[in-house]
This record gives structure tokens, sequence and C-alpha cells, in this order.
């Protein structure tokens, strides 16, 4: 089962409090492990300009503001941009995703972004979701995520509150009709 470009969307019955109502979009996936971000969940102290300011970028007039998410809690102190296909990015190689979309790495695609410029679609992450050799497939046949395709338009979405609930639902799933305990033995 490939994953990479596919989003999970954590079951009410996720045992893992940093991972209850999560959203996370499978960035790479291989037998021996999975990374992925997860896109719902704001970084609680941290915003664009200041994170900008942290790193000595100073941004422009028409720096737009970009979504700062909290991404997993491996490495939180390292950045992701994931982002639309139109920026092809500087020097460091830019990874291309299944369904379009990019990941970047660099200070070039936020010095870019500080200065308007950069892909019409963005959003930062901080830390990513790791899982080692089979782990991520036990968690699945725990009954743990729900496997789904999302597009930009619930990836790129600015407004977090929510995302879980409209992820659900545009797979066809109703989540006030869904146990908490759910697939649980």
């Amino acid at each position: 089962m490939e994953l990479a470009g596919k989003v999970l969307i954590a079951m009410p019955g996720m045992q893992d409090p940093g991972f209850a109502h999560s959203v996370v979009l499978i960035c790479a996936h291989g037998p021996e492990s999975a990374m992925g971000l997860i896109i719902n969940k704001p970084s609680a102290d941290l915003d664009f300009h200041n994170l900008l300011k942290h790193l000595g970028i100073a941004p422009t007039a028409s720096a737009r503001p970009i979504s700062v998410r909290q991404g997993g809690p491996v490495e939180r102190g390292r950045g992701f941009v994931l982002h639309s296909p139109d920026w092809q990015g500087g020097e460091t190689p830019v990874m291309e995703l299944p369904g379009g979309l990019r990941l970047s790495v660099s200070l070039d695609i936020l010095e870019a972004l500080a200065r308007g410029a950069g892909p019409e679609q963005a959003l930062l992450a901080l830390g990513y979701a790791g899982w080692g050799a089979g782990q991520l497939e036990s968690e699945i046949l725990r009954n743990d995520w729900l496997i789904a395709e999302a597009g930009p338009e619930l990836i790129f979405d600015p407004v977090d509150g929510g995302k879980w609930g409209r992820a659900m639902r545009m797979n066809g799933i109703d989540p006030l009709t869904l146990s908490p305990v759910a697939g649980r033995a």
C-alpha cells in the first residue's frame, strides 16, 4: 500500500493525544519508514513574521501571511514548507509529492515568501510525524487512521478549526456517528 500523497485522518479512538483529531499529509512512505506533516494544528507560540525575524529575514510590505503548523512531534525545530507546484525553488532541490504538491526545506523559499513571491499556496510546518518500519501499517490495521484523498482546498485552508471534521465529511463520514472506541478490541 503506497501512502505518499494521501492524508491520514485520526479516528476518534486515537490513543496518542498529540495526534487526536489530526489530519496528516503523508510525504514519504516506504518499507522502512514513513514521514508526514500534521496540517491542521496551528503553532501555539510562533507566527510567520516572528519566525522570519528569528531567522534574520526581513519581510517586505508585500509578504503574505503564511500559516505555521505543528507538523509533528519529531524535530520540532526543523521547518518544512508544503506548497503548490508553481514554485520550483532556488539552489536546494524541491521534493515532488504525489498530487502535484511540493515540499521545500531551504531558506530560499522563506526569503521568497518574505518578499511576497514564492508559491501561490504554502504552509509552514515545524517538526514532522515519523514512523518506523511497519509502525504506520500497524496503526492503520488497529483503526487509528482513516486513509483518504485530499486536495489543496483542504490542505492549504488557513482555517484549522473544523478541518478534521471537513476531512471526514469529504470522505463520506459523519464524525458525529463515530464511536471513540470503534475498532478497538
